[in-house]
């Protein structure tokens, strides 16, 4: 479920102090709650990553904690509440704003990509639903392996700072790809989504960036998190991120033109931002009821390899350690990594990131950080 899950490799951690705050109304009486989630943040840092920072939300408190350093042979630690690109936690800002013209009446869910984009995937436009692709049922295969600045390190150096528009990203996708079946297994696919911000900017007449702005980031006064467009830069305070594209030998990737992500996975944000936004998502003020039970309605994602995991519309639903489940996604975009979960009522929100690609064990050990962090707010 990340923007760039097939690269793993080793990062150089470092070691540092690990800092941690606890806020709230309540941080006088419970100075023991930031404990376990240092914990998790230690573990994930001792997996090989350079920085990693997490959040944990409840209506009483905010717990928060960071290890390892902003960027790599530097003292300087992890930035409070710093910025970073959120990778495929993007899908669930854009199935939002879909799901929310569903809710005005303007669009629907079983409309068919020709309806709203004629000739842009070609025939198979007449078979795939706008369900289908937020759901990631389409069979339109993932443009992300044939973008060069995602997959080695001569492709990042050259193109780094190359832009892309939503059309060239679709007609890379299916440049000499095979025709969509009519079975439609579940796939992941990042062009989907491009093709969501695509049928978002012709239904509206705005483009995905402003009705994102528009509809979630303004609303919900998430000042921290942005659309960068074809902006290559992290804006505010934030660490470097590196990648190693499997050579062993991690790079500073930092500079990166996002473009080649719109709709799936270019925005940048804090952890504060995001836990607003999946706590607001889940508690109903950002969705009708309808269209929220549209979006956490999940079916069987194989395909992720992880045991359990369902899909909805833009939002995974993944079993808890103490049994039932939360809703989340995680993200990757070059070097940064993240993990949002959210209780199903909104309450409790967990969200962790880390810089470097990490080792063996550091998606698991973010996945724990999450899954038993919300589990302490059950009964």
């Amino acid at each position: 479920m990340s923007v760039s899950g097939r690269r793993r490799s080793v990062g150089l951690g470092l070691a540092a102090a690990l800092l941690v705050v606890s806020t709230g109304p309540t941080v006088a009486a419970m100075p023991g709650e930031a404990g376990p989630l240092r914990r998790h943040v230690e573990a994930i840092h001792d997996t090989g990553v350079v920085g990693v920072a997490a959040e944990v939300t409840s209506p009483h408190t905010r717990d928060r904690a960071r290890a390892g350093t902003a960027r790599r042979g530097a003292v300087l630690p992890m930035p409070q509440n710093g910025r970073f690109r959120i990778g495929s936690t993007t899908k669930t800002f854009t199935a939002t704003v879909v799901l929310q013209l569903v809710g005005e009446g303007r669009l629907s869910l079983d409309d068919t990509v020709e309806q709203w984009l004629p000739g842009v995937v070609g025939k198979d436009g007449y078979r795939v639903t706008v369900r289908q692709l937020l759901q990631h049922t389409s069979g339109i295969p993932d443009v992300l392996p044939r973008i060069p600045a995602l997959n080695s390190v001569a492709g990042y150096r050259a193109e780094r700072s190359r832009s892309y528009t939503p059309r060239e990203l679709v007609r890379l996708a299916l440049r000499k790809s095979p025709a969509v079946t009519a079975e439609r297994e579940w796939s992941y696919s990042n062009t989907n989504y491009v093709l969501a911000a695509m049928i978002i900017h012709r239904v509206t007449g705005r483009s995905w960036a402003q009705e994102v702005n528009r509809r979630i980031i303004r609303p919900l006064d998430l000042r921290e998190t942005s659309v960068p467009g074809d902006s290559a830069s992290v804006p505010g305070p934030h660490a470097r991120s590196y990648s190693a594209f499997g050579t062993g030998t991690a790079i500073d990737v930092t500079v990166l033109d996002p473009s080649m992500a719109v709709g799936s996975g270019s925005l940048v944000s804090t952890t504060r931002d995001l836990s607003r936004f999946h706590s607001a998502l889940l508690g109903g003020r950002l969705l009708g009821p309808a269209q929220l039970d549209e979006m956490t309605t999940t079916v069987s994602a194989p395909g992720i390899g992880m045991p359990g995991v369902r899909y909805g519309l833009g939002l995974g639903e993944l079993p808890l350690p103490c049994g039932g489940t939360y809703f989340g996604h995680p993200g990757e975009l070059l070097g940064y990594r993240s993990w949002s979960g959210v209780t199903a009522d909104g309450a409790r929100t967990a969200v962790v990131y880390a810089t470097s690609d990490g080792g063996q064990g550091t998606r698991q050990a973010m996945s724990a950080l999450v899954g038993e962090e919300l589990c302490r707010s059950l009964p």
